[in-house]
């Protein structure tokens, strides 16, 4: 009797020791990453009525519109509004509002959906940023950027649709590309 509790005394030290390790250990690596939060855009009476035209997808929801005129977020030193033309390819769907509706004097918002989800870039005069990327149902999807160009990634299977925003020699330009 006595040998077994000194054998479930040990194993009940060991399993702890090993879940408090092994939560120590995540939480460390968890602490140490950095989420950018969402950004949510404005509608206008304008954008609402757009809306409602064009057929409903998986992602859309009706909001009422605001009420108050949001704050502007903080202003970026390298980019100023603008209105540079972007071309798209066929499979590219790009909705525009106008720098006032995106929240601020940052630049042109784009939206582009393809086969394997949506991206949304806020394109300025001489760059770019992402303002959200979300992938399909069915669909990952992977995001590298630099200083010059930003590009996501959607993947299903075999299939692969990349949306390519570069900037690094004129004013920002997506290209959309399956493969």
């Amino acid at each position: 009797m006595r040998r077994g509790l000194v054998h479930v005394l040990a194993w009940t030290l060991a399993t702890g020791a090993a879940v408090t390790l092994s939560w120590w250990g995540v939480h460390t690596v968890m602490a140490g990453t950095a989420y950018d939060p969402p950004r949510a855009l404005p509608l206008t009476a304008g954008d609402a009525k757009a809306q409602r035209s064009e057929p409903p997808t998986a992602s859309a929801t009706s909001r009422p519109a605001p009420t108050r005129t949001p704050t502007p977020p903080p202003s970026r030193p390298s980019s100023s509004p603008s209105s540079p033309s972007s071309p798209a390819l066929p499979s590219a769907s790009p909705t525009t509002r106008s720098p006032a509706a995106a929240g601020g004097p940052s630049g042109q918002v784009k939206s582009y959906d393809t086969d394997g989800g949506r991206v949304v870039f806020d394109l300025g005069k001489t760059s770019a940023s992402l303002v959200s990327a979300t992938p399909g149902a069915g669909w990952s999807m992977q995001v590298w950027k630099t200083q010059s160009w930003i590009r996501v990634e959607f993947a299903s299977g075999a299939d692969r649709v990349s949306v390519f925003c570069t900037w690094h020699d004129g004013p920002p330009r997506v290209e959309v590309g399956t493969y």
